[in-house]
């Protein structure tokens, strides 16, 4: 079978370009061992031109991309992750999508930046203002505040950059804890990052190096596919927040991570998933 696979514009790979490209590259080596034919194209490519492939698979976040993409499923075509799973994870989308499904997050409330709501800031507490038309691009683009004051600030700030919306999250103490998932298999890691060196912003300093807090792991990987099947994104990602009382926060979900410290493992079974949607 032939297939198109579509690698991530580097904008789109803040601090993992050469992650994200790698995951990506494992991938078709997988699919080709598989018996598969893949056709590479480049993000940028497919802003100018179409595709001929009915079936692809993508790491792909350009709004122009996306949008030929849904006319290709609207066609009948396959898209891995499809193209809703990949809006889904957009940072407000996300925010309304999960308190729709009590999914277990923080409290939060999406805010346009020219009206700040002062005393939504005042209830939260210190909390994360993050960006709400995208995922972060920028370090700036998460911003941790401790105060009211602080946060009609970053909004200023956010209004000048040209972004309208955001979502403010309360902060949660506890372990950040990361992982990695593929829905239709088995396949879970989880990871504490500072252990890994690994990190794209340098935010977890926030929540300083972890305790250890007592962590079921079955219920972690229990709440990641469930939202992962809430936001319909089959290769996924994530981040949460492990208190003192063992409770488990959702923060972050992502749609095709770069899969950094367990890519090589991570690899067949993100194939294996792309092969059963292609062929079911």
């Amino acid at each position: 079978m032939l297939l198109a696979g579509i690698k991530r514009k580097h904008q789109f790979s803040p601090n993992h370009v050469g992650n994200d490209r790698a995951i990506f590259n494992c991938t078709v080596a997988q699919l080709k061992r598989m018996g598969y034919q893949v056709n590479e194209y480049e993000e940028d490519e497919l802003i100018s031109r179409g595709l001929v492939e009915r079936n692809i698979f993508s790491m792909a976040r350009e709004p122009q991309v996306l949008a030929k993409l849904q006319e290709r499923e609207r066609a009948g075509g396959v898209i891995v992750n499809s193209v809703q799973g990949v809006e889904n994870c957009f940072r407000n989308n996300q925010t309304r999508i999960l308190g729709n499904e009590n999914a277990p997050v923080p409290e939060s409330v999406i805010m346009e930046t020219v009206k700040p709501d002062k005393s939504a800031f005042e209830a939260l507490g210190p909390c994360w203002v993050k960006r709400g038309d995208f995922h972060a691009l920028h370090r700036e683009d998460v911003v941790f505040v401790p105060n009211a004051a602080a946060g009609c600030n970053i909004l200023a700030e956010y209004a000048r950059r040209g972004i309208t919306a955001v979502t403010v999250s309360k902060h949660i103490p506890g372990d950040l804890v990361k992982f990695y998932g593929v829905r239709g298999t088995d396949f879970f890691f989880h990871f504490y990052p500072e252990e890994y060196s690994h990190s794209k912003f340098g935010h977890e300093a926030v929540n300083g190096k972890p305790n250890h807090y007592s962590l079921d792991t079955e219920r972690l990987k229990a709440t990641a596919f469930e939202v992962a099947d809430i936001l319909n994104v089959d290769i996924f990602g994530g981040d949460v927040i492990v208190t003192a009382k063992g409770e488990i926060f959702l923060i972050d979900m992502n749609d095709w991570p770069s899969f950094a410290p367990c890519r090589e493992e991570a690899a067949l079974p993100i194939a294996q998933r792309i092969h059963q949607l292609m062929t079911s």
